[in-house]
């Protein structure tokens, strides 16, 4: 009987192996106990890649004809696929080693996707032996997956080290099972860590935090390791506040020595172009600079929250991420309605709670109600859904239409269920050319399961919303849910988007896709930076105050000998170029010179823009990737440098206009009766909020005075030359990286 179980190609230490680590039995118990389909077989297919989106669980038909579900989570439909469609010549009972499921897995037929099934690996026997025993789906009564973990669960592991991880599956009928060859294992950092497909973790020469997630059967569990640098971390910066105890702790835990705390100057820059998105003026850096107070600090960030420009910077952010697009003529005045509503809220101060709350549950016209505004740009029950996740609770849901989450535990039934918090609103044109009324509109259908046709009642990700009468707008449900102070990820994406845009890099990274299987690299810092949310009453001011307050937000952008390649424990300030917005009103404010919008007051600032429809006016713009309001993801922004950038500053008309502009700055130093070093030093407060070094002003002094030649080797009169000089002085700090990023 047992001679009969084995394949001629199977090595016996194989079948040992699948029996004793699958079965769980003795060798001899093993021909009483059948392969299960769901928990031996799936997992075996999902190891070997066959289920994966670029493979047979690709969306619209799968690869020729043969549709699997993604990852397994739907295990009855891939049976029926398996072992029922193309006439069932996938899967051969009656002679196992003619199975086309094994013939093309193995590559002893040709097969589009390669080798996925050695002949003589455990899968390969798994498979085979299923089908010897009939091919047959699990019996009702069959253990099912009810927990998995992995071993260890977190770890110091040194660099240039390994550590073997164990996965272990427990069923409902309470046995346990290791799986770790079972199990598929990916790294969230290949640059920091390897992972073997036996669970071995093979740590590189980068320090921090890395994680390794593991998936088995529709469940993930993940390993979370911290790669100590180890170097002596002898003198932190002072601390103050908890930000600082958090982020200075880690470093010291992780030996990894921070740079020291930036100067002035640099402190001065960096926080008015992060808070306001505009440089400090000379009398602001001058009576900063000049001010011996020990909390000057503070006091300038308080200003600074104080001030419209705070509003008008922010507004920018909030409403390129809401979508506040103009594609229409008839968009002009929800456009300008709904930038007002924003930037007025902020000035205001109000709660971040209540600003969302404003926003998903709106109604009425938007002359009225101006942020019903945003149910015109995104109408539908599944964008309005994808968009709130994303943007409000760090979720991204896009993947659960269709089939389970990949790497979370949502389903299409929690995606429809979302989907009907606005399945009941209403519309009808109003009075304004192009602008609907939005109201509650009692009796309309459920939101229905795309794939089942089940009616999916409102409710909360990974919650329960009581039932909701039928007058009752299930919006305000929803923003009940959500501004709770137990929401899992309300407060928690807000602070961590709201870190990345001080810090560059969010502690959960990409700052909107929060889930269990991307851990963040300072948990406790996100916990407490949370918790304050929470406890402020959503203050979003409060929130920046306690970053931009911090040392760790204050450190130099200047590495040292130890965290040069450190990106993500905050031990250094991350230098980063300006926004487009941001660089356009430097590079005026620069050059002495305004950029002038259609239909805009004059003056107005690139960072005041209340829509995308300047970007088509405006190329420096749209080369320095100003975002069209197309996307919930602030991915859409631009950030990296490029060559059509640098020849834009080089040597782009417009950037030349400004520079000989009449009554620009160069024009205006030129004619000035004042010495050359004074104007120098102008422009140095102006461009890095700094006075000159003496290097760097003896070399604009001997620029200054060596004289001009024309084209024919004359000089040029001394107005002409003036004028010159001080445009291409003016020019030169533009092309500076010092100018160009803000350190």
């Amino acid at each position: 009987m047992m001679t009969q179980l084995l394949h001629r190609r199977t090595p016996w230490a194989v079948w040992i192996s699948v029996w004793g680590l699958i079965l769980g039995g003795s060798l001899a118990e093993a021909e009483d106990r059948p392969i299960s389909f769901v928990n031996d077989v799936m997992p075996a297919m999902t190891k070997a890649g066959c289920n994966i989106g670029a493979c047979h669980a690709k969306a619209g038909g799968g690869r020729n004809g043969f549709q699997l579900s993604l990852l397994g989570f739907e295990p009855l439909d891939d049976y029926e696929q398996l072992t029922k469609s193309d006439r069932g010549r996938r899967v051969s009972p009656a002679s196992p080693d003619k199975s086309l499921i094994l013939l093309k897995g193995s590559g002893q037929l040709p097969h589009g996707g390669g080798l996925r099934l050695k002949a003589d690996g455990e899968g390969y026997a798994i498979i085979r032996e299923w089908v010897r025993q009939g091919a047959l789906y699990d019996k009702p009564g069959t253990p099912t997956l009810a927990t998995f973990t992995i071993q260890p669960q977190r770890g110091t592991v040194p660099r240039k080290t390994q550590q073997q991880l164990t996965a272990v599956a427990t069923y409902s009928d309470g046995t346990t099972r290791e799986v770790t060859k079972q199990a598929l294992f990916e790294s969230n950092d290949s640059s920091m860590a390897e992972v073997s497909d036996g669970g071995m973790v093979s740590i590189q020469d980068l320090s921090g935090k890395v994680s390794v997630m593991v998936r088995y059967q529709g469940q993930v569990a993940v390993f979370s390791a911290s790669v100590p640098l180890g170097a002596p971390v002898e003198q932190l910066p002072p601390s103050n506040n908890f930000v600082d105890d958090l982020v200075f702790g880690n470093l010291k835990e992780l030996g990894i020595p921070p740079s020291p705390v930036c100067d002035d100057a640099t402190f001065l820059r960096r926080v008015t172009l992060d808070i306001t998105g505009r440089l400090p003026t000379e009398e602001e850096s001058a009576k900063f600079l000049a001010n011996v107070a020990a909390n000057k600090r503070d006091l300038v960030i308080d200003d600074l929250l104080k001030s419209p420009d705070y509003a008008d910077f922010f507004a920018n952010k909030w409403t390129a991420l809401l979508k506040n697009r103009r594609d229409d003529a008839s968009d002009t005045i929800s456009n300008f309605a709904f930038h007002a509503w924003v930037r007025d809220s902020l000035l205001a101060n109000k709660p971040y709670d209540q600003l969302v709350r404003e926003l998903l549950a709106a109604t009425g016209t938007v002359i009225g109600n101006p942020p019903v505004a945003w149910y015109k740009r995104v109408k539908e029950p599944k964008q309005q859904l994808e968009d709130v996740a994303q943007l409000f609770l760090g979720v991204r849901m896009q993947c659960a239409q269709c089939h389970h989450h990949p790497f979370e535990r949502w389903s299409q039934d929690d995606y429809y269920s979302f989907a009907a918090f606005f399945s009941q609103v209403g519309r009808k044109p109003s009075a304004t050319r192009g602008e609907d009324l939005i109201f509650h509109q009692r009796g309309v259908a459920q939101m229905a399961n795309m794939k089942t046709g089940v009616p999916m009642k409102p409710a909360a990700l990974g919650d329960v919303i009581p039932a909701i009468p039928p007058d009752v707008d299930p919006r305000l449900k929803l923003a009940d849910w959500m501004s709770s102070p137990q929401n899992p990820f309300f407060a928690k994406s807000a602070v961590n988007r709201y870190w990345k845009h001080f810090f560059q890099r969010g502690l959960i990274e990409p700052e909107d896709d929060i889930r269990d299987t991307n851990p963040p690299t300072n948990p406790e810092l996100l916990a407490a930076l949370e918790k304050h949310f929470i406890q402020s009453q959503f203050d979003l001011k409060e929130l920046i105050r306690v970053i931009t307050r911090s040392n760790a937000y204050q450190l130099s952008a200047s590495p040292n000998s130890h965290n040069l390649v450190d990106r993500q424990n905050y031990s250094r300030y991350y230098a980063r170029r300006l926004q487009a917005e941001v660089l356009l009103d430097a590079i005026d404010r620069l050059s002495g010179t305004q950029t002038d919008f259609a239909n805009l007051p004059p003056g107005t600032r690139a960072v005041s823009l209340p829509d995308n429809s300047y970007n088509r006016s405006s190329q420096f713009l749209r080369v320095f990737g100003r975002p069209e309001a197309e996307s919930v993801c602030e991915c859409e922004r631009v950030q990296t440098s490029s060559l059509a950038q640098s020849l834009y500053l080089v040597n782009s008309a417009e950037l030349r206009s400004k520079l000989a502009d009449g009554k620009g700055r160069a024009e205006r130093l030129a004619k000035e009766d004042r010495p050359a070093e004074e104007k120098i030093r102008e422009l140095y407060r102006v461009a890095y909020s700094r006075e000159p070094r003496s290097d760097e002003l003896q070399h604009a002094i001997a620029f200054l005075t060596e004289p001009r030649l024309n084209a024919e080797g004359k000089p040029l009169d001394t107005a002409q030359a003036a004028r010159e000089n001080y445009q291409d002085l003016i020019w030169a700090l533009t092309n500076t990286k010092e100018f160009l990023f803000n350190h």
